[in-house]
């Protein structure tokens, strides 16, 4: 964490160690995937042991910053399926807004895990979540590498009407957001770390 912090790292590592770290993440976050009996034949006998459930879990990164967090993600689950959504703030409004969406449109009964690097204000992870339990998934799971406290709150306060189970597991907590939006001390804007600054 405290190289993804120093200004100084390149892209390259930045998103090596984004990988790493998500894949530690994800340990955690799979606590409570499902899983079904499963028996194999090994060279010398039958073995009973688990698989995944069907429907698979979905893993969803937030567009674009949560890109950097998909190749992590996918090694712990390879087989796992991949959703994207696109979501933006509506500067006037301040509500999340869908720009793009590759999902099934009925995820009833599944499992989603959700990744997006910096929970701040709190808005697109939950828009995100609602967005999923809206197709009738009924299980989420989302993964950050930061949060602020505000974020942290602000995202309890929007999903507890919900009424869906949801874990989040993040690797740090900071102290604040500042006055723009941005925690602090934070890492900056993860998407620019990750790919480089657009404009």
């Amino acid at each position: 964490m405290t190289v993804l912090r120093d200004e100084s790292t390149d892209s390259a590592t930045f998103r090596q160690l984004t990988e790493e770290l998500v894949t530690l993440l994800a340990y955690e976050a799979t606590r409570e995937i499902r899983v079904e009996p499963a028996t194999v034949q090994t060279p010398v006998a039958p073995a009973t042991g688990v698989r995944l459930s069907d429907p698979r879990p979905m893993v969803v990164p937030i567009l674009r910053a949560g890109l950097g967090m998909l190749e992590g993600m996918t090694k712990l689950i390879p087989t796992a399926e991949v959703g994207f959504v696109g979501m933006v703030r509506n500067e006037e409004t301040l509500q999340p807004v869908t720009y793009a969406e590759r999902l099934p449109h009925n995820l009833a009964g599944r499992q989603c895990i959700v990744l997006d690097p910096m929970l701040a204000t709190g808005g697109s992870l939950a828009g995100t979540v609602q967005f999923l339990v809206d197709r009738g998934a009924d299980h989420i799971t989302c993964i950050c590498l930061l949060a602020a406290p505000e974020g942290i709150e602000r995202l309890k306060e929007l999903l507890e009407p919900l009424q869906i189970p949801t874990t989040l597991v993040v690797a740090a907590v900071d102290e604040k957001l500042n006055e723009k939006g941005y925690i602090v001390p934070g890492l900056g804007d993860a998407g620019d770390r990750l790919y480089g600054v657009t404009d």
